[in-house]
């Protein structure tokens, strides 16, 4: 006989904080995206294609465009050594860093 504990997305049952973790359960209304804190630590290397220079950027310095293909998914940034403005792509891997770190978002739609 199978032993294996239920999951909690089978049996409806959401999963509840350790005690004393300070984490407890709210209730929201409405679907969309949750709100993640992200530390105002997070900071992301980049490079400058112009000058070469490499250094690391707060959130708050980098731009992300998520378009239909990979022609328009990319992220922006000024280079704080030479202030050029820099245009680099963006994959699967590099939008889930910068979105999980905190990175303002742009969706760009195309015209129906």
């Amino acid at each position: 006989m199978n032993r294996t504990p239920s999951f909690p997305a089978a049996t409806g049952v959401r999963p509840e904080a350790p005690p004393g973790t300070g984490i407890r359960a709210t209730r929201r209304s409405g679907t969309g995206p949750v709100p993640v804190p992200v530390p105002a630590a997070v900071r992301f290397r980049a490079a400058c294609p112009d000058c070469r220079g490499r250094f690391e950027l707060a959130a708050a310095a980098l731009r992300l465009a998520i378009g239909a293909t990979r022609r328009t998914t990319f992220y922006t940034f000024t280079c704080p050594e030479c202030g050029a403005s820099v245009r680099k792509p963006a994959g699967e891997r590099i939008i889930e860093l910068l979105t999980g770190g905190g990175v303002r978002t742009l969706r760009l739609h195309t015209a129906l």
